[in-house]
């Protein structure tokens, strides 16, 4: 499905507030608060957007935030998924590079990271190597997307 204006309309309008009611949505297109709501749905239904609540990590406690850089020698997709299971891991992507995957991790203290990532990630069957990036603080966070 290639969204068309008025998708691109509402997709920029969600960007900016996923709270935004049918009727300022309808104001924004042009039309009916029911049709939006249908074109909202079929939008969410494709799996064109989903409408989240994004939090802050460190506002919920978990001030300690790393991208785990992992090299696999097996199934790229086994390896994820296994890693994709475990406590503290909020994301992960498949990769080109001298990374097949990274994953997002969130924790509480230092010492539940050195966990996650030497009792866990490091003895996923296929895992040759897994590099920690440490974040100190996140500089930019965007959910508006260009050309959208």
């Amino acid at each position: 499905m290639i969204p068309d204006e008025i998708d691109r309309v509402l997709l920029r309008e969600l960007q900016r507030d996923g709270r935004a009611s049918y009727t300022a949505l309808a104001e924004a297109t042009g039309l009916s608060a029911p049709a939006v709501r249908q074109r909202v749905q079929r939008l969410r239904d494709e799996g064109v957007v989903q409408i989240v609540g994004v939090t802050d990590p460190m506002a919920l406690g978990l001030p300690v935030m790393a991208l785990i850089g992992v090299r696999v020698d097996s199934d790229v997709h086994e390896v994820a998924d296994r890693i994709s299971e475990l406590s503290g891991v909020i994301y992960v992507v498949l990769t080109a590079g001298s990374f097949d995957l990274f994953a997002e991790v969130v924790c509480r203290e230092p010492a539940e990271l050195l966990a996650v990532l030497n009792d866990h990630v490091k003895r996923v069957p296929g895992v040759t190597r897994a590099e920690a990036f440490t974040y100190f603080g996140i500089h930019t966070h965007r959910f508006a997307w260009p050309g959208v």
